[in-house]
């Protein structure tokens, strides 16, 4: 890992919280997540599973945390597996870690090698009732492949097919959603590299250049900075590629008088930043495109407003909604016949904004959050609201991460990246 090390109170405290939740007499069971190959001896390179992560700190494929408050054995209560490091294993792939460096990163003081997994997971399966397993609730998981996870699932239900089975998921989708101060922070060193990458980019951009370059001056910028690079693949969308929503290709040049919409953001220690800015390739807009711009900017500030404690998603995009309808009326892109012979399943504004304004944000992009609860303080969300126009060849989008608060507006994580369109063409023509 290339950031330093995270302090093992949020872990401690993490478990604890996931603990008080647990049925009696219950254990629950998180794996890392696998290496995926290529082909031949290629690899990906290793993501952790962000659920392990969350609650223990531990960064390695092969480990497994259990979980067991209510063990007799009272060393059992928090069992980390990890694979067994040795000279050679440092020699070809680098240190993993020590049961001593295991207990400093997580707080777990007993810590097993992976081998001796059944024997101890059979010892304390005989004193259990209930076993809670990892599976993937998120409202836009689409997994095909078979996890560790699964396999490990598998396996323990076939062992012990007596004992009865319970989700941890809906409990980390609540606890995840509320953000320690500790996570707070990892954030907001995540979204300031991504300022770091986008105030390199406005003085690089110019007509002619790449999307690629634009993409390679970012991961530069977010790699120099201990992040392993881009939280998501990231949009580097010219011209009318802006007006697909998931232009990851970003092959095209980027010619003089059009608008350059990028989507991204750094990871920081396994946490994520969403940013979206939209700059003019020739480092000004023109009076068509700052109008739109305003537009967008106008319905971001409003939004962000309403994301206070209390506040329900479904609601809040319906209000987001009106005001959008209000600036495309605006813009003369939509009428008031539009408006009035709208079907409400998709109304009049969803042709010029066809995605929601806001998602939880935190150790994934995407991240865990309950849509039908209300929002809560120290929850992370973006704000992307956009206007896509393809008759006129561009598309805008503008987001930000934002804390939710006790009282009051948000706080924006990405108070100091530029917005507002006379300072990014301040920055770019200086």
């Amino acid at each position: 890992m290339k950031y330093p090390l995270i302090n093992s109170k949020l872990f401690i405290n993490n478990r604890k919280n996931f603990a008080s939740k647990m049925k009696p007499n219950s254990l629950a069971v998180f794996n890392s997540n696998d290496i995926y190959p290529i082909s031949a001896d290629s690899t990906l390179p290793f993501q952790q599973h962000r659920d392990i992560f969350f609650l223990s700190g531990v960064d390695q494929e092969e480990s497994i945390l259990v979980l067991f408050p209510d063990c007799p054995k009272e060393k059992h209560r928090e069992i980390l597996f990890l694979r067994e490091t040795n000279e050679h294993i440092a020699v070809w792939e680098g240190e993993k870690l020590t049961k001593e460096k295991a207990f400093e990163v997580s707080g777990v003081k007993t810590v097993y090698w992976l081998q001796d997994m059944e024997k101890v997971m059979f010892e304390i399966m005989t004193q259990c009732d209930t076993v809670y397993i990892n599976t993937n609730e998120h409202y836009r998981s689409n997994v095909e492949v078979e996890t560790r996870e699964d396999r490990f699932t598998k396996w323990l239900k076939e062992k012990y097919p007596a004992h009865s089975v319970a989700k941890g998921n809906p409990i980390l989708q609540r606890l995840r959603s509320v953000k320690d101060p500790i996570e707070i922070d990892l954030i907001q060193q995540a979204c300031n590299l991504t300022e770091k990458g986008f105030r390199r980019v406005l003085s690089f951009v110019k007509p002619g250049v790449m999307e690629y370059e634009i993409e390679a001056e970012y991961i530069h910028e977010f790699i120099r900075n201990r992040s392993k690079g881009f939280a998501y693949t990231p949009i580097v969308a010219s011209g009318n590629n802006a007006n697909v929503l998931h232009y990851i290709e970003n092959n095209q040049q980027c010619n003089a008088g059009e608008l350059i919409l990028m989507d991204v953001g750094a990871e920081y220690a396994n946490y994520s930043s969403d940013m979206t800015r939209t700059i003019p390739v020739s480092g000004k807009f023109n009076e068509r495109q700052k109008a739109v711009y305003n537009a967008v900017n106008r319905v971001k500030k409003e939004a962000t407003k309403m994301l206070v404690p209390g506040t329900l998603w479904e609601a809040y995009h319906f209000e987001v909604g009106k005001i959008m309808t209000s600036e495309l009326l605006g813009l003369g892109l939509l009428n008031k016949a539009d408006v009035q012979n709208e079907n409400p399943e998709w109304p009049a504004y969803k042709k010029y904004l066809m995605h929601g304004t806001s998602h939880h944000m935190g150790l994934d992009t995407h991240d865990y959050g309950i849509l039908t609860e209300p929002m809560q303080a120290n929850m992370v969300f973006t704000v992307e609201p956009g206007i896509y126009i393809p008759d006129e060849g561009f598309g805008i989008r503008l987001e930000d991460d934002v804390v939710i608060q006790e009282k009051g507006e948000p706080f924006n994580l990405m108070k100091n990246i530029p917005i507002e369109p006379d300072e990014i063409e301040d920055i770019m023509n200086s």
